[in-house]
């Protein structure tokens, strides 16, 4: 489709050129690559096996797999000098090591690293861990991981006997961990969180700050650009625009002005050769300042309005609350039951109902949504939540016209409340 507006259009402005979205990229794959060495086939091997997390495929690529929101999951390829891209940028404006020397006094004074995240497969931020224990072995005893799935028992437990200085994880996984500290089952005492994956709001900021002790540091990032922006001491997002392109576009991907909320946003990766994305929709809906931002940066500040999704609690026996986020859900969903156009609706603390939208007979899906559901939730001792499916499909939201994808008939922020003073 590009090469044929280029030859009757001549050398476009960038505006000028289609918007591609993650359906059209997904099946054309092997056409949205510069190596002719890489095929649908070798990356269907390399992804399938669990044990090439974090390893080079074909020697000198990176692969890296995203979560189905829109429907649909994506794979994106990276080459070496993406990837240098990405941790320079990690280093000097999220981490701040502005000189050789900080970076060499992180390395002889390592820190305690925790991502608790989406593992066993090929996501961003869990093969860049396992690639960063390749190259640097001696990282690998300062690097722990624990999957969202997991337990909070588990990952309180890993998390005392670690004693890390750094979490990594999701806003709501966070919260969660936050609740645990109150509760006294989590004893550490980070110097910084790391959030990522879903929106942070100030309130969610302000409890966390207040919980742990410790500074919360915000970034926004996908599987097609991990640093898209990084948070400064303002708290506002700082889109890194000499190296990645959002144009923030309605509903007909025409653009909105500078303080205007977008339907969503075209992302353009000016550091990935081997995959070149060129106003690529992202599906996040994006707000760019129009006013300069307290901190001085000249980077634009923008504002994201990604995951929205709840963290549900349900009760076990006895009456004990429990947890669990919803990207353990929807990593359910995907991984274990298959599906990907879902719509998770807690109705009470007892169970659990699943909105499908399924063409032809939905009972074989069901059936796989129900064992898959039902066996997680029992892994976590809640074998009496009933999971029932909904009789509608799942709903956009009125006011971004995006699908929610796990949400609480009452999201309370009761448990999150900053005591005053």
């Amino acid at each position: 489709k590009r090469y044929s507006f280029w030859r009757k259009h001549g050398q476009p402005a960038l505006r000028d050129l289609p918007p591609v979205t993650k359906q059209e990229l997904m099946s054309h794959i092997e056409d949205s690559v510069t190596d002719p060495a890489i095929t649908r086939e070798r990356i269907d091997a390399f992804l399938g096996d669990p044990r090439a997390v974090g390893t080079a495929f074909l020697g000198r690529y990176a692969v890296w797999t995203s979560s189905g929101t829109s429907g649909i999951p994506g794979i994106f390829v990276h080459n070496r000098h993406a990837l240098a891209v990405y941790d320079a940028l990690e280093a000097i404006r999220f981490r701040h090591l502005g000189s050789p020397l900080e970076a060499w006094s992180c390395m002889i004074r390592p820190e305690r690293f925790f991502l608790l995240s989406a593992t066993g497969g090929h996501f961003a931020s869990n093969s860049a861990v396992e690639r960063l224990k390749i190259l640097h072995p001696s990282l690998g005893e300062q690097m722990r991981t624990a999957s969202v799935l997991d337990s909070m028992a588990s990952v309180c437990s890993k998390l005392n006997a670690f004693h890390p200085t750094i979490i990594a994880t999701y806003p709501s996984a966070a919260l969660a961990l936050g609740a645990a500290a109150q509760q006294g089952q989590l004893r550490i005492e980070p110097a910084e969180i790391w959030t990522g994956g879903e929106s942070l709001s100030g309130s969610d900021r302000a409890y966390l700050t207040h919980v742990f002790g410790c500074p919360v540091r915000n970034s926004y990032g996908s599987s097609e650009f991990p640093p898209i922006a990084f948070d400064c001491e303002a708290g506002q997002l700082h889109l890194n625009s000499d190296w990645v392109i959002l144009e923030p576009v309605d509903r007909n991907h025409q653009p909105v002005g500078r303080g205007e909320q977008s339907h969503t946003a075209l992302l353009t990766n000016l550091a990935n050769f081997v995959q070149p994305l060129i106003r690529y929709d992202i599906g996040d809906s994006i707000r760019v300042s129009p006013d300069p931002c307290p901190c001085g940066s000249p980077f634009p500040a923008i504002e994201v309005e990604g995951r929205q999704d709840d963290v549900l609690h349900f009760a076990r026996p006895g009456g004990l609350e429990v947890p669990i986020t919803p990207l353990a859900l929807t990593q359910v969903m995907e991984d274990m039951a298959g599906l990907y156009c879902f719509q998770l609706i807690q109705p009470d603390a007892s169970s659990l109902g699943v909105r499908l939208a399924i063409a032809g007979d939905p009972q074989p899906s069901w059936h796989r949504v129900h064992q898959a559901l039902t066996a997680y939730l029992r892994s976590q001792g809640l074998a009496s939540v009933r999971v029932f499916r909904d009789a509608i499909e799942p709903q956009l939201d009125p006011r971004s016209g995006k699908c929610r994808r796990v949400i609480a008939r009452k999201a309370s922020d009761a448990r999150r409340a900053v005591p005053s003073g």
